[in-house]
């Protein structure tokens, strides 16, 4: 038997105080159909760049509701417009659609049992990192708001996106691909708002950070010139295996005694090293690729260019050769402080003061720091963990798991932001730094 969410609330300690009656109403309406939903869309996960029938379950959806629909938005995309009674601002919510190549274990009458093709392999499809959950919650949102548009003052954007955990080999997709699109344009975005569901916070909580809160994610790729010659006469030749060792140790001082860790954390890490090819010879060359993790822009640009440094200085005292290219893979995830202090009012009148909690920064990634490039941004936490529960399993586990329960409050808590927004005079700046 489906647990219910605003049985829940009361279970759980905490009460909610919605907008008005007639929310109320309708968000108690709504939540076994976000549950369906949500259900649905996990035993039907899709790919990225390959959501067609999530997007054709989305569009159809935000149609019925008179809002205006725009697919084919970075291959798979769907966005829907909903214009209020009153002029006004204009907020985006954005929920991720795609899954991920792995097999589920739960034992679940939802379970997934799809499979697909990734890069050339047959796998196993699963929402295992709760995208099901984000898609579900924000087809409530738009059901929800577009009861209500009498007390919108101002336009609510609906972004529906692809290819969160990235697109195929050789395609663009995502929300960088969406941004180059114009998504944030037309109308123009003043603010956007955003959640990931969390397997390991408790349901009814809610968590946060101001500033830097999840990771840039960047790639780079050291190559090393040497000069071959026999094993056992190293004398003879310039070894990239030795000078590849030295700049690992080296890049790890970066982060040792460079950076002012106590600000923000830091990670560079070397994931792979490729040289050589038999016991005796000493080769040429040497690859390495890894990624740096940061949350700070300032720390960002001074770890890139003593890393583009230490490698051809380090290369170079050792009689060879090196070169460190640096590519983005996604931005910082950056809460604007000004809308985070705007907002917070809000999150604690819905959830409740002590389930609204700061949190350390995450060095995983995410691409929801694009939109944020665009507009001041706020992205946060959700609890989907039953409470009591002794274990719960990471995200993009095969094990992953979430308590539905968890989902009614993500329908409020987003609903109430944007009214709160829309209806508040304050429309906090983008920082120019994010730009630059």
């Amino acid at each position: 038997m489906r647990k219910l969410g605003v049985l829940a609330l009361v279970l759980f300690g905490f009460t909610v105080q919605a907008q008005g009656p007639n929310l109320e109403k309708d968000y108690k309406a709504i939540e076994n159909k976000v549950v369906d939903w949500r259900r649905e869309i996990h035993q039907n996960p899709e790919l990225g760049n390959r959501e067609y029938k999530t997007a054709e379950k989305i569009a159809k959806h935000l149609k019925s509701l008179g809002i205006e629909v725009q697919t084919g938005v970075a291959h798979t995309g769907v966005v829907g417009i909903l214009k209020g009674d009153l002029p006004g601002k204009v907020v985006a919510l954005r929920a991720d659609i795609d899954a991920l190549p792995v097999t589920e274990r739960n034992d679940l009458p939802y379970k997934s049992n799809v499979t697909s093709e990734f890069m050339g392999e047959k796998v196993g499809v699963m929402h295992a990192c709760g995208h099901d959950t984000h898609t579900a919650i924000l087809m409530g949102v738009a059901e929800v708001m577009s009861k209500n548009k009498d007390k919108i003052k101002g336009t609510v954007k609906f972004i529906f996106q692809p290819a969160e955990e990235g697109p195929p080999p050789g395609e663009e997709g995502g929300a960088l691909l969406m941004v180059k699109e114009g998504v944030m344009n037309s109308p123009k975005v003043d603010a956007i708002f955003g959640l990931h569901i969390n397997s390991q916070t408790p349901v009814g909580v809610i968590k946060y950070k101001s500033g830097g809160t999840m990771a840039a994610a960047q790639q780079f790729v050291i190559n090393v010139k040497g000069k071959q010659s026999h094993g056992s006469q190293p004398w003879s030749g310039v070894d990239p295996i030795l000078i590849s060792a030295k700049i690992i140790d080296g890049l790890q001082t970066i982060i040792s005694r460079e950076t002012e860790l106590t600000n923000e954390a830091a990670v560079i890490t070397v994931g792979k090293i490729k040289s050589g090819v038999r016991f005796n010879i000493i080769p040429e060359s040497a690859e390495m690729i890894g990624t740096i993790r940061t949350l700070d822009y300032d720390m960002k640009d001074k770890l890139n260019k003593r890393m583009v440094e230490m490698v051809s200085d380090i290369a170079k005292a050792y009689g060879g050769e090196a070169t460190c290219t640096i590519t983005d893979a996604t931005d910082i995830t950056y809460n604007n402080p000004e809308l985070v202090e705007q907002m917070l009012p809000t999150m604690k009148r819905v959830a409740g003061d002590a389930n609204v909690q700061f949190q350390k920064a995450v060095t995983g990634a995410e691409d929801f720091s694009y939109f944020q490039r665009e507009a001041p941004g706020f992205f946060f936490f959700l609890g989907g963990m039953t409470p009591g529960t002794t274990e719960s399993f990471p995200h993009h586990t095969p094990d992953f798991l979430i308590d539905d329960s968890g989902l009614l409050l993500g329908v409020r808590t987003l609903t109430e932001m944007s009214l709160d927004y829309l209806n508040s005079d304050k429309t906090p700046l983008l920082d120019i730094k994010i730009k630059g």
